[in-house]
């Protein structure tokens, strides 16, 4: 089959060939027809052995079920996420981590779902009920950012955005804007931080008590510093959480329905994925250097065709 596979040279991927997926009795065969592009994984390229075929978020139609029964049938439509594998023309998904597509969201847009989107849901979720909260996101412009927002936003929280490019945050739900985050000022109930390093620091120090740090991705490699009696004297009771979306969703086991829920969402029209650029995986190249160059606000898509 056709699959884009790591690369030697810049910027490390390349439309090639790879084996058909061999599925375990809990997997069903989707055939790909969008998947969306992540920072964390196009960062990985360089470092990945050549010929690897990597990608976390698909769309696609299930063309063999699973042995075990479990899962959509065949001809479903489907969202669903791997830890790497996804970007080929055939790609076998554990059932637990795969949902159903309403018929009004489209691959393109159901494929942007998976690791941004459950990630700023998981990430809302451990701050409990948030209705009237405040509730900070950082990297604010990216793809989890966004989605956390608009999620914030429809569960009642008070929503800070802080982002360099803040065009069109507001209509997707902040109450207000920053360009960066100072240590001191108000506080928060709920931080999600994406960027790490002295982002992470001034979030520390800008937590309520009680309040809760979810840290999920470091786009800065600066070590995190902040002055240990703001977080213990002056936030008793806050905690620091680290997610990894991949480990949460072993742990919580709602993979399937909770993809279901955010694509009902956009169904609905109260969640917009916030895609800024599709091309076909022929260009996948283009795509991942924009997306690490920063020239994509929102989420970059590719269409297997």
């Amino acid at each position: 089959m056709r699959a884009l596979v790591v690369a030697t040279e810049a910027p490390f991927i390349a439309l090639g060939q790879a084996p058909d997926p061999q599925p375990l009795h809990d997997q069903v065969v989707v055939e790909v027809r969008a998947i969306s592009l992540n920072r964390g994984e196009s960062r990985r390229l360089e470092s990945q052995q050549p010929g690897t075929v990597t990608g976390w978020d698909l769309a696609g139609v299930v063309v063999r079920p699973a042995a075990d029964g479990s899962g959509p049938r065949e001809g479903a439509r489907v969202v669903g996420l791997m830890n790497g594998g996804a970007w080929a023309e055939l790609a076998a998904v554990d059932t637990e981590w795969l949902a159903e597509l309403p018929e009004q969201v489209s691959f393109e847009q159901a494929s942007t779902l998976p690791v941004a989107g459950l990630t700023a849901l998981l990430s809302l979720e451990l701050g409990g009920f948030i209705v009237g909260k405040r509730v900070l996101v950082t990297g604010a412009s990216g793809g989890v950012g966004r989605f956390a927002i608009q999620l914030a936003k429809l569960a009642g929280a008070q929503v800070t955005a802080v982002a360099r490019r803040t065009d069109g945050l507001r209509e997707l739900g902040a109450d207000e804007l920053l360009s960066q985050l100072e240590p001191s000022g108000p506080t928060f109930d709920l931080i999600l931080d994406a960027i790490g390093g002295p982002v992470l620091g001034a979030a520390l120090q800008r937590v309520a008590p009680g309040g809760l740090v979810v840290s999920f991705a470091a786009t800065v490699p600066d070590p995190v510093s902040y002055p240990t009696r703001e977080l213990f004297s002056r936030a008793p009771g806050a905690r620091l959480y680290g997610l990894y979306v991949f480990t949460e969703l072993a742990r919580t086991r709602s993979g399937s329905a909770d993809l279901r829920r955010l694509a009902e969402l956009v169904a609905g029209g109260r969640l917009d994925p916030q895609i800024d650029r599709v091309d076909s995986w022929e260009r996948a190249g283009a795509a991942v250097q924009a997306l690490l160059d920063r020239q994509v606000a929102g989420k970059a898509v590719l269409t297997v065709d």
